[in-house]
């Protein structure tokens, strides 16, 4: 009875193990993220400039 339970954990053991070792390789292109990154720092840039080219609102009353 022992026995047939070092066996079934022993495979249990084995399973995991084999399991634990699959590795999935996603395939995603230098070009496009690079691409992408500067998509995404010209927005940051022009977001930034935008901020810096709005005036400040005056003391002056707002007329009605």
């Amino acid at each position: 009875m022992k026995s047939n339970l070092n066996k079934s954990i022993s495979l249990l053991a084995v399973i995991a193990g084999l399991s634990a070792c699959v590795t999935i390789n996603i395939y995603f292109p230098a070009a496009a993220a690079e691409k992408a990154a500067d998509k995404i720092i010209d927005d940051v840039w022009q977001l930034k400039d935008d901020a810096q080219t709005t005036t400040k609102p005056t003391d002056a009353p707002i007329a009605k």
